[in-house]
């Protein structure tokens, strides 16, 4: 099996997503530190039992598991997930962040403890445990003298990609994920280390109330399940995977897409201050009647009701 004697952190692993590519990567060979801290949806309460029933349906396959219930916005909390993996399975060469809440609300109605939380799970989360994890593999290559072939795998939000409405946290922090992945592709390169971050398209708790109707394939097939987001992570935390980094992909609802980063559409050069006027002439001739952003991705959906 392909990741045979790799150890896999996943965060957020015990439903939806997280769940699906905990099994995916346990199927291919991989030991899972299944961290999830088992808060409902808006990231209230704690129960251990979904993050539990993950290790066991590993274990009952065969494979090699522990659970982790720590929370990845506290910063000890994130250091010992990964101090964890490398004590009781023996290392780590893939993290999977992927712990997320929704609060939404439009901005003029958000409190500042919707957006704090959010921040706080996602890109907070995202940070202590990939800045854990990093310092682990550094330590590693330096006094190894090779490369440390460790995995970022960061999940980021086509709302983070395009912004939507009510989301202003949500794809604050998201469109900040995707930034990062690709700032700690040219961080940890030098030490073989790759980062990369896809955006899923699937049905979860998070979103079974925002998606409405969900299409199905031929034959029925659950396009919109989120185990159609696990193979890409599967690819990246592999050895063919490794050549890739710095990258934003979208998977899921039948598509797998790389997205392109920011380009320069258009551009003024000046060899002094250049006028109001000169300015307004510049930008209506780059965008002409696009006044608005750019349109959100057509995802072929039925709205919800």
């Amino acid at each position: 099996m392909e990741l045979e004697g790799k150890v896999a952190l996943i965060t957020g692993a015990g439903r939806g997503i997280g769940r699906e590519i905990a099994l995916a990567l346990a199927a291919r060979g991989a030991a899972i530190v299944v961290n999830d801290l088992g808060g409902d949806w808006r990231g209230d309460g704690t129960d251990d039992s979904p993050a539990a029933a993950v290790r066991e349906e590993i274990v009952a396959a065969g494979g090699t598991a522990i659970v982790d219930g720590g929370n990845v916005a506290e910063a000890g909390d994130a250091a010992a997930m990964v101090q964890r993996a490398v004590s009781e399975l023996g290392g780590l060469d893939i993290v999977v962040n992927n712990a997320g809440i929704l609060r939404d609300k439009m901005i003029f109605s958000m409190a500042d403890d919707d957006w704090d939380a959010v921040a706080a799970v996602h890109l907070r989360g995202h940070f202590l445990v990939t800045r854990a994890a990093c310092a682990y593999w550094r330590a590693k290559a330096k006094e190894t003298g090779a490369p440390a072939d460790g995995r970022v795998i960061c999940m980021s939000s086509e709302a983070g990609l395009y912004g939507n409405a009510g989301q202003a946290n949500y794809a604050a922090a998201k469109g900040g994920i995707a930034s990062f992945a690709v700032t700690i592709s040219r961080e940890m390169g030098r030490y073989g280390v790759t980062a990369n971050a896809i955006a899923p398209r699937a049905r979860t708790r998070m979103t079974e109330g925002t998606f409405g109707q969900l299409p199905t394939g031929p034959d029925g097939a659950d396009l919109w399940g989120p185990q159609n987001v696990a193979p890409l992570v599967a690819f990246l935390a592999g050895d063919a995977g490794g050549r890739y980094s710095g990258q934003v992909f979208v998977a899921g609802g039948g598509v797998a897409q790389v997205i392109a980063p920011y380009t320069v559409a258009s551009e003024m050069r000046f060899s002094e201050t250049p006028t109001v006027e000169e300015i307004e002439a510049f930008v209506a001739d780059a965008l002409g009647d696009q006044a608005g952003p750019p349109p959100f991705p057509d995802l072929g959906l039925t709205p919800a009701r």
